[in-house]
């Protein structure tokens, strides 16, 4: 099938180019010359893309619904942006909390009746309205190799032993010692540094809005912030180890992930939706997910940072028929309620179901992992108000600090000046 990508401009004097799309986004739409009603989903993950296509396939074939995948490189809210300002929305879109916060207003439709609600707490509420379906649970955190692990030290390995960083570092030692030259990976791409690792940052702190207004209003003393530096503290300790710390910005993420699949090395920062690339190499079956060590005793370190992760809105613009609204609430309670929904999510895609109905015994370790911290309450909640161009300009001044062509306080120095001429998001 098909892989749609579709480049958006952002800027009115750049071109804009469709690779594929349904024109009018009616019941014309794509697949709609068979005469069955037809939906369009946007899908914001571009590591399950292929599996939304065969489901896509697949599940027009049983449901007599037309449906078409698309996938965009562009920032979420640019790329619907284009769309809407087309008069061709998507019937069903997949975006971040924040985007359903400054969309839902006016494009999205009441949910609030449909059964489901009452089967998750992740649900998203708009006006009194629930307008985002969560789509699953994700959680980020250091994910391990415990049978590497266990192959060198030749002990059980208990992640809650090494919750601090001292003892953290005594392991990676250990290791070295023992054989493993490199024990750990990091991922280069901004948006794993600048939309994830950096983010940690904020979300540890007592309370967040309060220190991004600080930030904003260039009161806060990001280099003399004790959860910056305990943060940067472990993450020097992880470039120290790193297996490619002769050249970090050139080491490829499918190259990390193979290493950390196959043993090679133990550890790596990241979340559990890279078990959809995990899962291609000779992987071992005893692998997880632990916070990230942290010689802290405010209780962080004992957990992952996550909860509701994309989420799933229906068109209420007139350019969507009623026919196709009803559609698109049938696909998703066929994801809640029916067994093939079910398996899509958890054994195809690898989600972490947000939904207390879902059995997740089929998921992959990492989710395992996750599902164990959310069901134990020990998630520090996302932060989902960052400015869209947060990741790509801080990730890139992470990219510097990685690459040692800047020392922390240059970086704590560039964290600061992005934030003091932006402008927060409101929520």
């Amino acid at each position: 099938m098909r892989k749609k990508i579709l480049a958006m401009a952002l800027a009115a004097s750049m071109a804009v180019s469709l690779t594929a799309c349904g024109g009018d986004g009616g019941s014309t739409g794509a697949g709609g010359g068979s005469g069955n009603v037809a939906i369009t989903i946007f899908n914001s993950k571009s590591e399950i893309q292929d599996q939304f296509e065969e489901m896509a396939e697949e599940y027009s074939k049983a449901k007599g619904v037309d449906v078409e995948v698309y996938y965009s490189n562009d920032t979420v809210s640019a790329h619907l942006a284009t769309r809407y300002s087309a008069n061709d929305p998507y019937t069903i879109a997949m975006v971040d909390a924040k985007d359903v916060y400054s969309l839902a207003g006016e494009h999205a439709v009441d949910l609030s009746d449909q059964d489901w609600v009452k089967n998750t707490q992740y649900a998203i509420s708009v006006d009194g309205k629930v307008v985002g379906f969560p789509v699953c649970v994700e959680a980020r955190g250091v994910m391990y190799n415990a049978d590497a692990i266990e192959g060198i030290t030749g002990e059980t390995f208990n992640p809650e032993d090494y919750k601090t960083l001292d003892a953290f570092q005594g392991l990676l030692d250990k290791l070295v010692a023992g054989g493993m030259e490199a024990p750990t990976g990091i991922m280069k791409e901004d948006w794993s540094l600048g939309a994830h690792y950096l983010c940690e940052v904020y979300e540890e702190q007592p309370d967040v809005d309060a220190f991004i207004t600080a930030l904003h209003g260039g009161t806060a003393d990001l280099a003399n912030n004790t959860k910056w530096n305990s943060m940067m503290d472990t993450f020097d300790t992880l470039k120290q180890y790193n297996y490619a710390a002769g050249s970090p910005v050139a080491a490829e993420r499918e190259i990390s992930e193979q290493k950390l699949a196959e043993g090679e090395i133990a550890f790596m920062f990241g979340g559990n939706w890279d078990w959809s690339m995990i899962n291609a190499y000779d992987y071992s079956e005893n692998m997880g997910m632990m916070p990230v060590p942290q010689n802290m005793d405010d209780g962080t370190n004992e957990k992952l940072v996550g909860g509701g992760s994309k989420y799933f809105f229906i068109d209420n613009s007139s350019n969507t028929s009623d026919e196709q609204r009803q559609a698109a609430k049938d696909f998703l309670n066929w994801l809640v309620f029916e067994d093939d929904g079910n398996a899509f999510l958890t054994e195809k895609c690898a989600l972490v179901p947000a939904y207390s109905n879902i059995n997740a015994d089929a998921l992959d370790p990492l989710s395992i992992s996750v599902k164990k911290y959310a069901d134990e309450g020990k998630l520090i909640a996302n932060y989902d108000f960052f400015p869209d161009d947060h990741y790509s300009i801080c990730g890139a001044a992470f990219q510097k600090y990685l690459a040692g062509q800047s020392d922390r306080a240059g970086f704590a120095a560039e964290i600061e000046k992005y934030w003091s001429s932006t402008t927060p998001v409101e929520h």
